[in-house]
């Protein structure tokens, strides 16, 4: 009889709480070309810091998902908070979570927009391993 490994196995899936100090990136914003440049590197240095610290390991596949946590009961389009999803998928590729966020190496799923009511707006990324 074999001795068990009992290592502990690594986590499936990882949980990462972004910054909300201003409302996220939305696909009908108009702002100024720099204003735009300086909140996606923000959002993308964070979302970088934020991997590196829960200890995101190299994932090679990963599927991401972008949740909004809001508020008020507003109508919302979660396609429109596409752009935050793509700055910060940005981020775990610098990260280094995935070599570059294309298709065969991360899948982005739809935005999902939750209604919590009595709670501070906010927004978390989930990273998951995928298994090829």
């Amino acid at each position: 009889m074999e001795p068990q490994d009992r290592t502990a196995a690594a986590p499936a899936s990882w949980t990462l709480d972004l910054p909300y100090e201003t409302p996220p990136l939305t696909a009908n914003q108009r702002m100024h070309h720099m204003a735009r440049h300086r909140h996606v590197k923000a959002l993308r240095g964070t979302t970088a810091l934020l991997a590196r610290a829960a200890h995101v390991p190299p994932l090679g596949v990963c599927r991401v998902t972008l949740t909004w946590f809001v508020n008020t009961r507003h109508r919302r389009d979660a396609d429109n908070i596409v752009p935050t999803l793509k700055a910060a998928c940005d981020g775990l590729v610098d990260a280094g979570v995935v070599p570059d966020d294309t298709p065969d190496l991360m899948a982005k799923l739809m935005p999902v927009i939750e209604y919590r009511p009595g709670v501070r707006q906010s927004l978390e990324l989930l990273v998951e391993a995928v298994t090829p």
